[in-house]
């Protein structure tokens, strides 16, 4: 006879898990015990798999109106509507150690999760942390990046790469650039461009985005490496000049504005990333059905087109995809910190 183990319902599963140890009891001399202990652990992991979710996600991210919190409440959304359960996002200021420690410490039972930008796996590469961002947390999905903008005050005579380069070399140490977050992409990007182009932009470091924002805008910064959401609306109100893009081939999110690589600087290339992660030791079954839900949400064409909006690339791709991205990754802007000095002690 066949049965459609599947669509066994909880309280059939726990029947029949109840009537299993009833026969441990009366007849183990006759049964294997290591079998009966497989069949029972059987059922009572699929009892457990069918019960799940059965309580409030949360979701961990930076915070409240950054990159990674507005990707991580569209994720929310989705997975709210799929799992059948709220799904909420926990915020945490400040430094990438703080959410991804928390990730650490929660237990893996499928509630919680995190939600963060590149500077996770790029953060142990500039100072000492309590996390190995490959072995410490399981990868769900890479959800999406997105490139910088250079972008400077209009008065500065520079209308491209090629003469912020001419500029920059004519006069050494004099230009500059503002950045937030030591280590973060903003920061990345322009040290990458002072090392491939051999110039040098001094760095003023900020407390805040907006902040060095408003100092470019009244001319006291000549130049910054700022994210498509942050910058193109200043741009647009003719406030800020955009001269290149820094991802690898030209963004649909300003398809008018040439890479970097295709204006003067060959091999250059740096992108925000978000990624998605769960605590290591998570059930592989639970991974999947995650991965597998945010995936399908992310390639939606409402959830694509809301994510454009903000500024950001959809990607969804694999666990294994998602980790040899970080690798090679880490990689890269390795040797990029390591020219640069860029280190936090």
């Amino acid at each position: 006879m066949f049965i459609d183990w599947v669509a066994l319902t909880k309280k059939r599963w726990l029947q029949i898990l109840h009537f299993l140890k009833q026969i441990t009891q009366r007849f183990t001399p006759l049964m294997s015990l290591p079998a009966v202990g497989v069949i029972v652990g059987f059922l009572s992991f699929n009892v457990s798999a069918q019960n799940y979710p059965s309580k409030t996600i949360r979701i961990l991210a930076a915070e409240v109106g950054g990159g990674a919190d507005t990707v991580a409440r569209i994720i929310a959304q989705g997975l709210s509507v799929s799992l059948g359960q709220p799904v909420i996002v926990d915020n945490r200021g400040g430094s990438a150690t703080i959410p991804a420690m928390a990730l650490a410490q929660a237990a893996a039972d499928g509630y919680t999760f995190l939600v963060y930008g590149n500077n996770l796996w790029i953060l142990p590469l500039i100072q000492n942390t309590p996390y190995d961002p490959i072995k410490d947390f399981a990868p769900i999905t890479l959800v999406a990046n997105s490139p910088n903008i250079i972008v400077e005050h209009p008065s500065l005579p520079v209308k491209s790469v090629k003469d912020l380069i001419s500029l920059a070399r004519a006069k050494p140490s004099v230009l500059n650039y503002g950045t937030a977050a030591t280590g973060g992409a903003s920061h990345l990007a322009a040290e990458l461009f002072n090392a491939m182009a051999n110039v040098k932009l001094v760095r003023i470091p900020y407390k805040g985005t907006m902040a060095a924002l408003n100092d470019l805008m009244g001319g006291q910064l000549h130049v910054m490496f700022g994210t498509v959401g942050t910058v193109m609306g200043l741009v647009h109100s003719s406030r800020l000049r955009a001269i290149a893009v820094t991802s690898p081939k030209p963004s649909p999110l300003v398809p008018d504005l040439p890479t970097v690589n295709d204006s003067g600087l060959s091999g250059y290339e740096i992108e925000s990333a978000y990624g998605f992660w769960a605590p290591v030791a998570t059930a592989a079954s639970i991974l999947n059905r995650i991965q597998t839900d945010t995936v399908h949400h992310l390639l939606q064409a409402e959830t694509r087109e809301h994510l454009f909006k903000t500024g950001v690339v959809v990607v969804a791709n694999s666990p294994s995809q998602f980790t040899m991205s970080m690798k090679n990754d880490m990689t890269r802007m390795g040797k990029v910190i390591q020219t640069a000095g860029i280190r936090i002690n």
